[in-house]
C-alpha cells in the first residue's frame, strides 16, 4: 500500500495564487501557473486548455465569480518512476453575478489541482452553479 502525505506547502500557494489571479482576470499572471498541456474541466463543458477558452466559454454563463476558501489540502503522490504528482483540493463557496446582475450567494464548490513539476497539469470542478440559477430564475 503507498501512503499519502497530505500538507500545506508550495503546491497549495500556487493554486490560490492562480485561483486569485483568475479571479482578477489577470490572465497573463494566472498563465504562469499553468502547464502547456493543461486540463481544465468545468460542469457541462468541454475540456479545455487555454484561459482564453474558460473565460470565452463563461462569459455567456455569469459576469463575475468570487470563491471564499474555506481549506487548501495537499497531497504528494509517488509515480512509478521520477517525481511526484501533487494534488490540491480546495473548496469554499462562491459569490457570482448572473448576466442579468442579479447575485447569489453560498454557492459550493470544490477544486482538484495536480501540480507536476510545479505547474498546474489538470483542473477538475464541481460546484452547484447550475442548480442555483435554476433556483434563481424560478423562486
Amino acid at each position: 500500500m503507498t501512503e499519502n502525505r497530505c500538507e500545506k506547502n508550495t503546491s497549495a500557494e500556487q493554486v490560490r495564487a492562480f485561483l486569485s489571479a483568475m479571479e482578477a482576470r489577470d490572465l497573463a499572471s494566472a498563465e504562469r501557473y499553468l502547464a502547456v498541456d493543461v486540463v481544465m474541466q468545468f460542469p457541462g463543458a468541454p475540456p479545455m486548455q487555454r484561459l482564453s477558452e474558460v473565460v470565452e466559454w463563461a462569459k455567456n454563463r455569469y459576469r463575475r465569480v468570487s470563491k471564499t476558501i474555506y481549506a487548501v489540502e495537499q497531497c504528494d503522490y509517488p509515480t512509478h518512476g521520477a517525481g511526484s504528482v501533487i494534488v490540491v483540493f480546495c473548496h469554499g463557496e462562491l459569490t457570482v453575478e448572473w448576466l442579468d446582475g442579479s447575485t447569489s450567494a453560498g454557492v459550493r464548490f470544490i477544486d482538484r489541482f495536480e501540480l507536476t513539476d510545479g505547474l498546474i497539469t489538470r483542473q477538475d470542478v464541481w460546484n452547484d452553479l447550475a442548480l442555483t440559477q435554476t433556483a434563481t430564475a424560478n423562486p
